[in-house]
């Protein structure tokens, strides 16, 4: 399964689905109201339970196995599962007992225990899961919000950050790497200073990702006040709950295409003037030091002691 995010989830085809069982969590989950995805939390060394719900909603019998994974974000930042040969961490510590396939008849509900055994040594923090439930090659992912008790540490760093395209168009690039051991919900803001003025940003908002511990998420920004002309310095500022706070920037010349394409010109037969300047200057002296008699009637007298020629140029001697 790849990119699934949200609970309760829908198989690829109508027929059933599978979310948490309502009112059934040990410890109520952060918010009020349905639950979303698993939340389990305690020590190492404990033994959580819960229960999974499958609804049947269509006509006839369906078969569907279960098992536990590792969650992780894909590199846009969506919430996405590993396989069961790549599950290593808190995928591994799901298990369903005997009730790893289910048979659902139609219009039915089976309710299915699950325990996650936690590890003695394993660290204080959050630990990304899920339960995956497979049919003929359809998966539906239901998140495992599993948190270990123990210090925890909010912690991100911004890194990367330029700007594609300019006006209304432009956006920010930047990458969100979590060096902590809880996800994050960062908001970001985006200040601008310009050269010749003041210069729209962003102001403080939410971001629409969730940072996994350890994971690096590389996401765009809209910048609809990009200037037309100006250089500019930004400087992105991202926050999240637990004293999370980072930092980055990047300047930028804003030109039109126009007025590039001129300066672009201007600066070519600039070049290419003084260019000209420079040879004339050096054919002039060449004629009056090459050892040839004075202009008539100058009374000049050839000065044997002058510097090389090649000292034009710049040449150590």
């Amino acid at each position: 399964l790849h990119g699934a995010a949200a609970t309760p989830a829908a198989a690829d085809e109508p027929g059933w689905t599978a979310e948490p069982l309502a009112g059934s969590a040990p410890a109520a989950p952060p918010k009020a109201g349905a639950r979303p995805y698993f939340y389990l939390a305690g020590p190492s060394g404990t033994v959580l339970e819960d229960r999974l719900a499958l609804d049947n909603t269509g006509d006839r019998e369906h078969t569907v196995t279960l098992r536990g994974a590792d969650a992780y974000n894909t590199a846009d930042g969506a919430f996405a599962v590993r396989p069961a040969e790549e599950s290593t961490g808190a995928g591994g510590w799901i298990s369903f007992g005997a009730g790893t396939t289910v048979k659902v008849p139609a219009h039915t509900r089976a309710v299915v225990p699950f325990t996650v055994t936690v590890p003695p040594d394993s660290p204080p923090g959050d630990h990304p899961a899920a339960v995956v439930a497979t049919e003929a090659g359809h998966e539906v992912g239901v998140r495992v919000h599993l948190r270990v008790g123990g210090p925890t540490l909010a912690a991100l760093t911004v890194e990367d950050v330029s700007v594609r395209g300019k006006g209304a168009a432009a956006r920010v690039a930047y990458t969100l790497v979590n060096r902590g051991n809880v996800a994050l919900t960062p908001e970001l803001s985006l200040r601008a200073d310009g050269a010749f003025g003041k210069v729209a940003g962003r102001g403080a908002h939410p971001v629409a990702v969730e940072v996994l511990p350890g994971q690096r998420v590389e996401l765009t920004e809209p910048w609809p006040g990009a200037p037309v002309f100006d250089r500019v310095a930004l400087t992105l500022t991202v926050t999240a709950p637990g004293g999370a706070r980072a930092t980055a920037g990047t300047s930028r010349w804003f030109l039109p295409w126009g007025i590039a394409g001129r300066t672009g010109v201007g600066l070519c037969g600039l070049g290419g003037t003084t260019a000209a300047a420079l040879l004339l200057v050096r054919k002039r002296r060449t004629r009056g030091g090459d050892g040839g008699p004075p202009p008539h009637g100058s009374g000049a007298v050839p000065d044997r002691s002058a510097a090389p020629e090649h000292e034009l140029t710049g040449a150590s001697r």
